[in-house]
Formats: C-alpha cells, sequence, structure tokens
C-alpha cells in the first residue's frame, strides 16, 4: 500500500520520515502544488503534497487539484488523507475540535473538478460518477479509531460546505450552509473527494475546526490570523493522529509507538 497525504502535515520532519526524497511527477494538467515529499513510516511508503505551496502562496481557487490527484494516482497511491482546517457551522463542533468528514456540498464555482471533460465515443464512454458516498469508510473507520485511542476531541462525521474563496462567508451565506445542512466550511475537499472519487482512490480528510466562520453573533468573525493560531495550536495533535492512522495501515506499527509517546509527552 502507498498512501498520499494532501496538506500542512509536518510529517516531513525527518526523525518521522525516513529515507526522504523530492520527487517532481509529470501530469497532463501541469505541476503539482510542491514536488512530492516521499519517504517511510514505518513500513508505509508516503507521498506528501502541500497543497497550498511550502510557503501557503496558492489560493485555493489556484490549487491544481487535478494534477495533484493524478500525480499520487501515478506514483501507485491507493488511499490519500488530507488535512484541513475549516470553520465551525455548529455550536457543539467548537475550536481544535476534529471531524472525521463523511460528505459534502460543492459550492466552488471555478475549479477544474473532473478528469472525464469530454465523452469520447459517446454513450459507450460517459462518465457520471457515483457520489453517494464520497469520503472512504475504510479510512474513516481508521481515523475515528485512531482518534478515540488518542482521546482526542473530535466528531464521527460531519458535512463540509467547499466554498470558492479566498474570500469568507457574509452572514447571510453562513447562515445558509446552515440550513443547508453543512456542519463546517472550507475552501479545498470538495474537488479533491471529487477526482479521487474519479481516480479510483480511497480518500479521507480530517478536518479541525479553528473558528465559528461568521454565524455566530456572540463570537468574533472569522480571521485568517485566528485560523493560523488556533491551527498552529492544534498541529501536533493533528501529526500524532496521522502517524497514529498510519501505524493502523501499516503492517507493523511497532517502531512507532514510541515516537508516539514522545509527541503525547510534549503535549503534557
Amino acid at each position: 500500500m502507498k498512501l498520499g497525504i494532501i496538506g500542512g502535515s509536518g510529517l516531513e520532519n525527518p526523525e518521522i520520515l525516513k529515507e526522504a526524497r523530492e520527487i517532481e511527477v509529470e501530469t497532463p494538467y501541469g505541476y503539482t502544488s510542491t514536488k512530492i515529499i516521499t519517504g517511510k513510516i514505518d513500513s508505509m511508503e508516503v507521498y506528501i503534497i502541500s497543497r497550498h505551496g511550502k510557503k501557503h502562496t496558492i489560493p485555493p481557487s489556484q490549487v491544481n487539484n487535478r494534477a495533484n490527484i493524478y500525480a499520487l494516482k501515478k506514483v501507485g497511491c491507493s488511499h490519500i488523507i488530507a488535512t484541513t482546517a475549516v470553520g465551525s457551522l455548529r455550536e457543539e463542533i467548537k475550536r481544535g475540535d476534529f471531524v472525521v468528514l463523511n460528505d459534502f456540498i460543492d459550492f466552488t464555482k471555478q475549479r477544474k473538478e473532473t478528469f472525464f471533460e469530454e465523452f469520447s465515443g459517446g454513450n459507450e464512454n460517459a462518465k457520471h460518477t457515483a457520489m453517494t458516498r464520497p469520503f472512504s469508510e475504510e479510512l474513516r473507520e481508521k481515523i475515528i479509531r485512531a482518534a478515540e485511542e488518542l482521546k482526542l476531541n473530535f466528531h464521527k462525521k460531519g458535512a463540509v460546505v467547499t466554498i470558492e474563496g479566498p474570500r469568507f462567508s457574509t452572514i447571510a451565506e453562513s447562515n445558509m450552509f446552515r440550513l443547508l445542512g453543512a456542519d463546517v466550511i472550507n475552501m479545498s475537499v470538495a474537488p479533491e473527494a471529487i477526482l479521487a472519487k474519479e481516480a479510483g482512490i480511497e480518500y479521507a480528510a480530517i478536518a479541525m475546526s479553528t473558528d465559528y466562520d461568521c454565524w455566530k453573533q456572540d463570537e468574533e468573525p472569522v480571521t485568517w490570523e485566528q485560523i493560523l493560531k488556533i491551527f498552529n495550536e492544534n498541529s501536533e495533535k493533528m501529526k500524532m493522529l496521522l502517524i497514529k492512522i498510519i501505524e493502523m495501515l501499516s503492517r507493523n506499527g511497532e517502531p512507532l509507538r514510541s515516537k508516539l509517546r514522545s509527541i503525547l509527552d510534549k503535549l503534557k
């Protein structure tokens, strides 16, 4: 098994990722957001892409999702785990909580989110991908089990609405998304999930709640500085969760347990 990871993961640390190297993968859709960092965590081959670039220079609407997913497929990744910051649209999803996403609402407007821009040969080659369950149940179960074992504050399911960005929502929009059934909001996940499904890759996303968007009138509206603050405060927990998941997916997770204890000790 080869695992792709999209997002700011922190797994690039040489103490965690062994035999690390950078590779560039050619795709019909152009360049990936960054060169892919690959190496091993335990016996698992891991391929990491920073969605917005190493220094967060790529706005959400300019992320080349097709190149990112195609490249991970090309190197042999059968599974992808994405990490993402989200705004909470529910009182019970607090800042710093994790959400194991199980559904999405796509409110993007200008993303390239299909590999099938024409149907060569007509009906026989038409591609209409089912999205009833856009996130991998196999990976979701592993994420839930890992979060339970680590005693993290998390929610077993949640629907994300993905907006175009880079602007944040208006109050009216934020309340509309709540009425539509969304639990959290971000600017990245839906196009990735669609493309991964088309590519036949098991895809799951771990969301970290950083704010309450702007629907909650007794809270300050979301700011980029607020998002960074909460995400950075919880980045070690995200890293710990990813390592635990990889341990579960790997054939032999024993060597990772000492690293987990080390990270846990730092959080005490």
